[in-house]
């Protein structure tokens, strides 16, 4: 018995060094990660909520009534913009950017004068719409797929 193990763990250490076991085919598996976007829309060229639509996401619009600066860095930086950009936001400059490239990205429709006039009068409740419609859509467009390939 003592020497019956013995080959059995010669042949098993062979196996795990030289990666040719006998009487078996070797077969070389590449995995190969693939990144699938898919674009859904939501409601065509409308947000997906409302101005005034706090009770839609209680997280955003706690964020932005106790911290608030908190909520815009976290929302450009979702975007895809440099976090700190809601910082130097003076005339409300980054603010109708951002709202004019979201538009421009989800496809809804507006104009500049509108963003500024939303932007003037509802500063908070427009950021937080902002924070919403990019949570929605990002979570509504992100998924991976992984593949395998396997070659004889």
């Amino acid at each position: 018995m003592y020497r019956k193990i013995k080959v059995e763990a010669v042949a098993a250490a062979r196996w795990r060094f030289s990666f040719e076991p006998p009487n078996t085919t070797v077969m070389a598996v590449q995995q190969q990660v693939v990144s699938v976007t898919t674009h859904t829309t939501h409601s065509s060229g409308t947000w997906t909520t409302g101005l005034c639509d706090c009770c839609s996401d209680m997280g955003t619009c706690c964020c932005g009534l106790w911290c608030f600066p908190c909520l815009q860095c976290q929302a450009v930086s979702q975007f895809g913009w440099c976090f700190c950009l809601p910082l130097l936001d003076c005339c409300l400059t980054v603010s109708c950017c951002l709202r004019s490239k979201m538009r421009e990205r989800y496809g809804i429709h507006g104009s500049c004068c509108d963003d500024c006039c939303t932007l003037c009068f509802c500063y908070p409740c427009a950021w937080c719409q902002m924070s919403r419609e990019i949570k929605i859509r990002a979570h509504a467009t992100s998924s991976t797929v992984v593949t395998q390939q396997v070659r004889a």
